[in-house]
This record gives C-alpha cells, sequence and structure tokens, in this order.
C-alpha cells in the first residue's frame, strides 16, 4: 500500500514539475525570485525532452510500482501518461526537438516581459 501510495506521489510530482517548468515563467511575473527555480527546471525539462532522455523519476515510479505489485511501464512518462493528449501519433526526433525549441521559444518571450517589467520598476524606484 505505501508503495503505491509513493508512486503516485512521484507522478503527481513528475506531473507539477512538467507544468512548472513550461510555465513557470508566468510565475515569475508575479513574483520574481521564483526565477532561481524556474531557469533549472526550464533547462532540465527541454534538455530531457531535447535529448530523448528519461527523467530519473520514470524509473522511480516503476520501482515503486513493482514493489507495490502494480505494472510498470516501459519508456518516459510523457510517452506513457500524456502521448496521445499532447504528442501525436508517430512522434518522431525532429518533433521532440521542436517542443523543446517551443519550450524554451515561449519561456525567452516570457522572460523578456520579466526583463521590461523589472527593469521598469528598477527606473520607477531611481526615479522616486
Amino acid at each position: 500500500m505505501i508503495y503505491r501510495v509513493l508512486a503516485d506521489l512521484v507522478l503527481v510530482a513528475h506531473f507539477a514539475f512538467i507544468l512548472f517548468a513550461i510555465f513557470g515563467g508566468l510565475l515569475v511575473l508575479l513574483r520574481f525570485h521564483i526565477i532561481w527555480l524556474h531557469v533549472p527546471a526550464l533547462v532540465w525539462g527541454a534538455a530531457i525532452v531535447g535529448l530523448g532522455a528519461i527523467c530519473p523519476l520514470t524509473p522511480l515510479e516503476n520501482t515503486l510500482r513493482d514493489m507495490a505489485g502494480q505494472q510498470a511501464y516501459t519508456g518516459g512518462f510523457l510517452e506513457h501518461y500524456l502521448l496521445l493528449v499532447i504528442y501525436p501519433p508517430g512522434l518522431t526526433r525532429e518533433v521532440q526537438v521542436l517542443l523543446a525549441a517551443g519550450l524554451v521559444i515561449l519561456n525567452v518571450i516570457i522572460y523578456i516581459l520579466v526583463w521590461r517589467r523589472y527593469g521598469r520598476q528598477k527606473t520607477a524606484d531611481r526615479n522616486q
């Protein structure tokens, strides 16, 4: 029972990390200090997807599921849980690289907005 709960917690943490890597830049617009958490998450997420690697949380979840007597899955987290939702059938290496590039480009745009906002606030603070 405990291993199943732990596997489910790893699953939830994994999904939350993916969402944070994708959309964390928006949180930086609200709370600038989150940048120190988001940039490494963004780099890690883009690297894992872009290189076609498997995140270490996937084997951890599989091990816990195996210990709980559940069936582990092959491949990565995205392929198992989100492939049909996010990725089209027949996902190619080129599409994975494009998705990683899209992740980075989206967040570069967000960080340009963050930089502009932060620059305006510093200028306003100096003028007061």
